[in-house]
């Protein structure tokens, strides 16, 4: 989610394959790609139809080949009518979900491949602002770093999201900064569940962003020397226009691993957790909250491992299932955000450390590959 795809091909791609993948990257782009499927199923499906009808196959095959083909042909008309030429009907403006709670909120969030046309009402950019604004304080921020979420309001180079206008940057420092990138993610998490309660639709954008065009729009907000990108995130209304592709990703992406995988139940990570048994049980739905916190790919790369003392869960140590320097520690901020929210709303106090070896599991399991926080709960609640 940190860093973008590629201008170049990776080496194993260069000599006879280069013109090809530049030819993709255009394509994905420009904003051509989620289409091209559609279109290749079309000729697929055409030159079949032809062969069957050759062959002499039996008619009604051939004719189910005809109207197959006709209706992605339809499919892919419709797309580029109404999301590539924006030729549509006006979307509804969605409404507040203030009656929602705080879990059902954060599993109400979606990520949003297809935006509306119309602007950011002013009160909702105001209150959006604000928020990002409040949530970067250094009060609010685990590292000792400063962090920014930049506002932009033009169109930039990303896939696989449609009709974005609208974005907020996250900005480091250039310095490598381990803990300011998780409160990238943990703060811009925040900001969007704050927006998802506004009737605000969201995406969080990593490798899909062209770092050129964000930087070209930042203008003067940007120094090369001074900062770093670590991701944006388009913001806006939700449009229910959208290519098939991209429903087809969502419903590929929308599948999580066993809360059991995620969590463990001792320090050393080689014990399921069971949200429903003792002494987890308090704690709710806050495991699937986690469970269901996005990250990019879908790759669900954070870890829990909890410590339970005197038959109550005394912390949780949350770490990185893989080495990522950018991916990881962002995905991780993300699963902060929503554990501490949770435990906010169920009235679980508690705070954020980082433990020295000794002080907790110094031999972790394999999943556990990188340490990184602990939550340390109040001992009176």
């Amino acid at each position: 989610m940190a860093t973008p795809l590629p201008a170049t091909p990776p080496a194993p791609l260069r000599g006879p394959l280069d013109a090809l993948w530049q030819f993709k990257l255009r394509l994905q782009f420009t904003g051509w790609l989620q289409y091209i499927p559609n279109a290749i199923g079309i000729l697929g499906l055409t030159a079949a139809a032809g062969l069957a009808a050759l062959l002499d196959a039996p008619p009604p095959l051939v004719s189910a080949l005809w109207v197959l083909t006709a209706a992605l042909a339809a499919l892919l008309a419709f797309d580029l009518l109404t999301v590539k030429a924006r030729l549509r009907p006006w979307d509804r403006k969605p409404e507040p979900l203030d009656d929602l709670d705080a879990f059902d909120l954060m599993r109400a969030r979606r990520s949003c491949r297809s935006f509306q046309t119309r602007k950011l009402s002013e009160e909702d950019r105001t209150e959006l602002l604000a928020e990002a604004a409040r949530q970067t304080e250094p009060s609010q921020l685990l590292g000792d770093s400063p962090i920014r979420l930049e506002y932009i309001a033009a169109p930039l180079t990303v896939w696989p999201v449609v009709g974005a206008h609208e974005f907020l940057v996250a900005i480091t420092p250039k310095a490598y900064d381990r803990t300011a990138i998780t409160d990238v993610g943990r703060s811009l998490q925040k900001v969007v569940h704050h927006a998802t309660r506004h009737g605000l639709a969201t995406c969080w954008i990593g490798p899909g962003a062209d770092h050129a065009s964000i930087v070209g729009q930042l203008g003067s907000c940007f120094e090369g020397e001074r900062d770093h990108i670590i991701c944006v995130c388009a913001v806006g209304y939700r449009s229910v226009y959208k290519p098939a592709l991209l429903r087809l990703i969502q419903r590929v992406q929308g599948r999580r691993l066993p809360i059991g995988e995620l969590f463990a139940a001792t320090p050393d990570g080689r014990t399921p957790l069971d949200p429903e048994a003792q002494p987890f049980a308090p704690f709710g739905r806050c495991f699937e909250v986690c469970q269901w916190a996005p990250s990019s790919f879908n790759g669900q790369t954070t870890r829990a491992a909890a410590q339970v003392t005197d038959g109550r869960v005394s912390r949780l140590d949350f770490f990185a299932a893989t080495q990522s320097r950018y991916y990881a520690p962002v995905a991780l901020g993300i699963w902060l955000a929503n554990w501490e929210l949770g435990t906010e709303a169920l009235g679980l106090g508690g705070r954020w450390a980082v433990l020295p070896a000794e002080r907790r599991d110094a031999n972790p399991g394999e999943a556990l590959a990188h340490y990184d926080i602990s939550w340390l709960r109040d001992a009176t609640r």
